[in-house]
């Protein structure tokens, strides 16, 4: 079993050790050019990039970042953005029609939205470690205060990145930018364990970003400043990892069971060179990619096509080209 890090130890490792482990520039140029490589040689999706337009209610109204992006079974989608001119939740039809939107003054940085599955919505805040379950409607139905935020934080970002769902309702929670650490909850909020501390071995993270988790309880993490993707057993139980698909930013599988992440290479700026990948996730391999304007979160709607946010206020939409 993996040892569980307290709090407070991992938001004081999290301010050196994790920089020293850090890999030299010539390193991530490998990396980098290894991961394009493999991109170009990999099946091209049968997807075009465009544009979901979100339909304005009133002059004043503007979208900023759209952090994350998340499409119920029915195909509605959910969106969470940052601007101060909307509210941080804003649920659009298929056409970007609002059809209902919350939030307002709940958050400071929006950071995840995920659909559990019986429909509720779940939130992610990056600066204050709050997870928020929402019904559809946007009835807050349940607060988790994740904590271990650090005295005095080298940046407002640093707190929880993102929620998977688990089986029996079991919750699961990244908590990436000022720990190293996943969290286990049950569904009434109440903590079971935790995992993980800051380093490059099995089970250490530097900045776990997403996760997800499969129809056989396998947990993928997308460790994003190791440019890795570890997987875990439900109990934290370390089984594997992949290290050639780039920095990964964002991971989903969809109820087929597909894998979706969102990368780019090392070498470059965060939102530089986005792709998104369908990877298979018995072996780790590509199945196909596409380039993208974004890849801080995914989902994948009924039809396959995946649906991302970009800066600095779009939504795109990949659509089957078949």
């Amino acid at each position: 079993m993996l040892r569980c890090v307290p709090r407070v130890v991992a938001a004081l490792f999290l301010s050196l050790p994790l920089f020293a482990q850090a890999p030299s520039k010539e390193e991530l140029d490998v990396r980098a050019e290894k991961l394009r490589a493999l991109l170009r040689g990999s099946p091209r999706l049968p997807l075009k990039m465009g544009e979901l337009t979100v339909q304005a209610p009133r002059p004043d109204w503007s979208l900023e970042m759209v952090s994350s992006v998340a499409v119920d079974r029915k195909g509605i989608i959910y969106l969470l953005q940052r601007g101060a001119k909307a509210d941080p939740v804003i649920v659009v039809d298929r056409d970007g029609r609002i059809l209902r939107s919350w939030g307002k003054g709940l958050y400071k940085i929006p950071h995840s939205i995920r659909i559990d599955p019986s429909g509720n919505v779940w939130t992610a805040d990056a600066a204050s470690s709050m997870v928020y379950k929402f019904s559809p409607e946007g009835k807050l139905l349940l607060e988790i205060n994740v904590g271990g935020l650090p005295t005095n934080p080298r940046s407002e970002f640093c707190g929880t990145t993102d929620i998977a769902f688990g089986p029996d309702e079991r919750v699961f929670i990244s908590d990436g930018y000022a720990n190293a650490r996943i969290l286990e909850y049950r569904a009434n909020g109440k903590r079971i364990r935790e995992w993980g501390s800051p380093g490059t071995g099995p089970g250490e993270f530097r900045l776990p970003h997403g996760l997800t988790i499969d129809r056989e309880g396998i947990i993928y993490v997308a460790d994003r400043e190791n440019g890795r993707i570890q997987r875990f057993d439900l109990e934290g139980r370390y089984l594997g990892e992949w290290n050639d698909l780039g920095k990964t930013f964002s991971i989903t599988v969809t109820p087929g069971g597909d894998l979706w992440i969102g990368t780019q290479p090392h070498n470059v700026a965060n939102g530089v060179e986005p792709w998104l990948v369908k990877v298979d996730r018995k072996t780790g391999k590509i199945i196909g990619c596409v380039e993208s304007k974004g890849h801080h979160s995914v989902d994948v709607n009924s039809n396959g096509e995946p649906l991302t946010g970009a800066r600095p206020d779009k939504v795109v939409w990949f659509r089957s080209s078949r």
